[in-house]
């Protein structure tokens, strides 16, 4: 009977990671370019925490319709983000890109883990195909779940089929490496894609 342990696990956060994810990338076009009207609009409709809501899963629709009723003189402006919302992606973060493939191809186990609005996830696959390299994605918007909640890592770590220090980690935000972290997951906090390639590598997989 074989005693190899199994591969590691290798779970990616999405935006800011592997997907250049931004609203103003929506929003330059409506305020014809002007990133000071741009900042103005998202700091008065308090967009960051609205769109936390997304994350936990209500729709574009719902959200919209709220924002509206508080904000009645954005409200187009507010329903475009929903209508837009593959354009808030300013591309793959290719280098990093090029590291999962490596992975792929080096047969490692990989996953996604992201805080990401329902109903979407498709179609970012559709622009983004290596978004299909994964055995499994976990949305937080699908399962009502987001990060830095430790149920949504608890049951990324069950989807993989390891325990938690079987899997890695990684993310741009510091509160959800150390959400992660806290339930004994190897967590990497991303700042660029040859410091994750140097973290890989001293953890013996690149």
């Amino acid at each position: 009977m074989s005693t190899d342990k199994p591969k590691r696990a290798i779970i990616f956060d999405l935006g800011g990671v592997l997907l250049d994810w931004d609203p103003r990338n929506v929003y330059r076009d409506v305020f014809g370019g002007d990133e000071a009207a741009v900042e103005r609009f998202l700091a008065e409709i308090d967009f960051y925490g609205w769109n936390r809501h997304q994350d936990a899963g209500r729709t574009f629709e719902d959200a919209a319709d709220a924002l509206c009723a508080a904000h009645p003189q954005w409200c187009a402006e507010i329903r475009i983000y929903g209508q837009r919302y593959i354009s808030s992606f300013g591309g793959a973060i290719e280098p990093t890109v090029a590291i999962l493939r490596r992975l792929k191809s080096d047969g490692w186990p990989l996953y996604a883990l992201s805080n990401f609005p329902p109903n979407r996830f498709a179609q970012t696959c559709e622009r983004f195909d290596f978004l299909r390299l994964f055995d499994d994605v976990v949305i937080s918007g699908e399962v009502k779940l987001a990060k830095p909640d430790p149920r949504i890592y608890h049951l990324a770590v069950s989807r993989a089929g390891r325990r938690a220090e079987e899997c890695i980690f990684i993310d741009d935000v510091t509160e959800n490496i150390a959400a992660a972290a806290a339930i004994g997951i190897d967590a990497i906090r991303f700042e660029s894609a040859e410091q994750l390639r140097g973290e890989l590598s001293r953890r013996g997989i690149l």
